[in-house]
């Protein structure tokens, strides 16, 4: 994909220091960390290296470093490349489908401001959700394994927390003896996930409150009494909670596609950016109740990265989860059992993760002749500096 002519680090670099120095009363030192990391991202700031064909012999120019934060829309490529070829063997020879839980809107300004608490509780009450109605005889009656990407934004960057879930259309009997398939263009009731779903993350709140576990700052600051908070709670059971079911796609090879568009996501890509002038950011968004439209957007530059930094998540906070027979700590015993009973043996591991240099993408081929790239010298900013070519003077 070619790079886009306008990305969020310009943005950044043009009204950053302006948006801090007027927010600093409420934007923590994270939200800048991240906003320097975006900025310095894939300049001499960082450092680069140099790197050589290792079949033909032709040295490119000087890489900048990345940043790494995965907050940048310009890190997470190789991030996501790295985690899909890591699944590959784990992907089993079966159609899988794809499963969505969203949060009402109403519960968004409580979840801005407890993230690390209530992301938590959307993992786990969907989790159990999931888990709970496939074991259920009158449904699939089965063991299932899946793992959950956590979004938390809409197409407009403002908060809609939501997790997607990726998940093989069958699982284990309960006596793991046999693989037991969902039927076709069928998995779980809908209505019996959205119910049980508002159930468990609103008793879960409910609990977390009675601990003393959430917190409740400006607007909200008169939720910390209980009546009020019961009452405010109240509404949330006279509507259904969104869960979403796609219809069951293709086998591993599809997934695999399938998954870049989910894991490793931010906010907002450089691609989807349009205009920015006169303070005024403009971006394309897709409108799901208008037929999935394209449409553009203009905010301005300080609305623009407000929104933009509502996503920031936790620090430490993981966004990709395993549960069921996936979770790190049955992956082991039951992975290679839902293999043996579908007939069918693990991917082995690529050539390219085996010896790190034969098989790399494209960013690592030589321009020349096609073959990889490899590292020969790193350098520090300072480095780069001083190999750059003296400046002419203005007298000169």
């Amino acid at each position: 994909m070619s790079r886009p002519p306008l990305e969020v680090a310009d943005i950044v670099r043009a009204a950053g220091d302006a948006f801090i120095e007027g927010n600093r009363q409420w934007l923590p030192w994270k939200h800048v960390k991240v906003l320097r990391a975006i900025v310095r991202c894939r300049t001499a700031a960082l450092g680069g290296h140099l790197d050589e064909c290792m079949r033909c012999g032709h040295r490119a120019p000087i890489s900048y470093n990345s940043c790494r934060d995965r907050h940048c829309p310009k890190c997470q490529t190789a991030a996501r490349d790295r985690w899909i070829a890591a699944r590959q063997r784990e992907l089993l020879p079966t159609r899988y489908l794809h499963v969505v839980f969203t949060l009402p809107g109403r519960l968004a300004p409580l979840v801005l401001q407890n993230k690390k608490l209530l992301y938590g509780l959307l993992f786990r009450t969907s989790a159990a959700t999931l888990l709970e109605v496939a074991r259920d005889p009158r449904h699939l009656g089965a063991e299932i394994g899946f793992f959950s990407v956590l979004h938390t934004w809409s197409q407009k960057l403002t908060a809609h927390p939501h997790v997607h879930c990726v998940v093989p259309a069958g699982g284990l009997s309960h006596d793991h003896t046999r693989w037991v398939r969902s039927r076709d263009n069928y998995f779980l009731p809908k209505k019996v996930l959205s119910e049980l779903f508002r159930g468990k993350f609103v008793d879960a709140l409910q609990q977390a409150f009675q601990n003393g576990q959430l917190h409740f700052h400006g607007d909200l600051k008169l939720l910390a009494e209980p009546e009020t908070f019961a009452a405010w709670l109240r509404p949330l059971y006279r509507h259904d909670w969104v869960v979403y079911l796609k219809r069951p796609f293709g086998g591993p090879e599809y997934v695999v596609q399938y998954l870049g568009r989910y894991t490793h996501r931010v906010a907002i890509s450089n691609h989807r950016l349009l205009a920015f002038a006169d303070g005024q950011v403009t971006f394309r968004w897709r409108d799901s109740a208008d037929h999935h439209e394209q449409k553009s957007l203009t905010l301005s530059s300080d609305e623009f990265l407000r929104r933009f930094l509502l996503h920031i998540l936790p620090k430490g906070f993981v966004r990709i989860r395993n549960f069921g027979f996936l979770a790190n700590r049955k992956r082991a015993k039951f992975l290679p059992l839902c293999f043996y009973l579908l007939a069918a043996k693990p991917q082995a591991p690529a050539e390219a993760h085996a010896s790190g240099s034969k098989d790399c993408g494209d960013s690592w081929r030589c321009p020349k002749c096609g073959g990889p790239m490899r590292v020969i010298e790193r350098l520090t900013a300072a480095q780069i500096l001083l190999r750059s070519p003296p400046r002419i003077s203005a007298a000169a």
